[in-house]
């Protein structure tokens, strides 16, 4: 019976362990800059707000040096950042981001959640 709980024990701590680092730890913070594109709030059991962000940039084809986009797709993590981006659609941002193993559907469609906005033009 004792060996059943040492096991027992052993198995949820490493299964919350598990959980935690997919889930809740941060595996990376960066900031990223771009042209807001859109933000949406959307979900079907859970509402929660997601943006895409435009970046621009030269070089991608070194034969043509065209220019080139990367699209840089987010959540967001709370209302006050949403209503910014409402009223600012189609302007510069300097975005701070935090990025997740896994997803959580309350948290947002993406690894990546915006924490707030470090420069807006």
């Amino acid at each position: 019976m004792k060996y059943m709980w040492i096991t027992l024990a052993a198995v949820l701590l490493l299964l919350s362990g598990t959980v935690y680092y997919k889930y809740y730890f941060v595996f990376g913070e960066g900031v990223k800059s771009g042209i807001l594109n859109y933000a949406v709030k959307k979900g079907n059991v859970f509402k929660t707000y997601e943006g895409k962000l435009i970046q621009q940039g030269f070089g991608a084809n070194p034969k043509t040096g065209s220019l080139t986009s990367y699209e840089f797709e987010f959540s967001i993590e709370n209302e006050e950042i949403f209503k910014q981006f409402e009223i600012n659609n189609g302007k510069t941002f300097d975005l701070h981001y935090k990025e997740y193993h896994g997803v959580i559907p309350w948290r947002g469609n993406t690894t990546y959640v915006v924490d707030r906005i470090v420069n807006m033009k």
